[in-house]
């Protein structure tokens, strides 16, 4: 050890404690006085007046009461739902769709509806080399028959068409007379699209007047009149009448029964057609 290390004593402060700086007689009174002390306070905790505890119970029960009536108050707002109306509906008279036009899914060409043909095993004679479906036909012919006891003739001027004659009257009396397509639909439905097709439509004229026969002013004629007031009673009803919704020429000699199931869809529920 050299002299330097001899003359200077070793520092062992570092190795102490920090409390151990604290001699240790009053380290140790400290510590019991102050046990003492803790021990003679009863280590009581302060009480509260018994009126603030109840106070604050009945806050608590008060505000978990209101809590429960604003959760039931928001439940059935939460479930309501403003209803909603479908588009076109029947039974709201402010949807969109107006009752004096086609739906737009109507299979139409030039303004005319499509239909099959009638088989013809389901086809009648009416005289005349006309034919009509066998329902048709009864009706038919017992208005034919009803007319001519009141002195009006009524005349079958076409019937049943099939869709190989509509062509030859659409196109070959088109071309004949020089009309566009758009011309001739006003007069003649395209093939396929003529409600002769179905075997329950028919052309009449008057005999007393035929030159009225597929004339407008044929609504002139006795039978026209006969007709209207008494056709209903048959089961017909005229299919073109003045500004009908096919937008169609007016066609006072073109009528169609109407008299069962199966020509009350072919004609309107297989359109969704409106009444007129």
């Amino acid at each position: 050890m050299s002299n330097s290390d001899r003359s200077r004593p070793a520092d062992t402060s570092a190795h102490l404690d920090k409390s151990e700086d604290i001699p240790a007689a009053l380290r140790n009174e400290d510590s019991d006085r102050d046990r003492a002390n803790f021990i003679n306070s009863g280590a009581k905790s302060p009480r509260l007046p018994f009126g603030l505890i109840a106070l604050g119970l009945g806050i608590l029960v008060a505000g978990g009461a209101i809590f429960s009536v604003l959760s039931a108050a928001k439940a059935p707002l939460d479930s309501f739902q403003t209803p909603t109306v479908a588009a076109n509906d029947p039974q709201n008279p402010d949807s969109s769709t107006s009752n004096n036009s086609q739906p737009a899914d109507v299979d139409n060409l030039l303004n005319h509806l499509s239909y099959e043909q009638a088989p013809d095993a389901e086809l009648v004679s009416i005289g005349g080399g006309y034919r009509l479906r066998k329902a048709a036909a009864i009706k038919f012919q017992a208005m034919v028959s009803a007319a001519r006891s009141s002195g009006v003739n009524i005349t079958t001027i076409s019937a049943f068409r099939s869709v190989e004659d509509q062509k030859r009257l659409f196109f070959g009396v088109g071309a004949a007379r020089g009309q566009q397509p758009t011309k001739r639909a006003e007069v003649s439905a395209p093939p396929k699209y003529s409600e002769h097709h179905t075997g329950y439509a028919v052309d009449i004229g008057d005999s007393s007047v035929p030159a009225t026969n597929l004339n407008q002013n044929f609504d002139t004629t006795p039978a026209y009149k006969w007709m209207k007031a008494n056709a209903a009673t048959y089961s017909f009803e005229l299919s073109f009448p003045k500004d009908n919704i096919q937008k169609v020429s007016y066609e006072p000699w073109h009528w169609r029964f109407v008299g069962d199931i199966n020509s009350l869809e072919t004609f309107y529920k297989a359109h969704n057609l409106k009444g007129k």
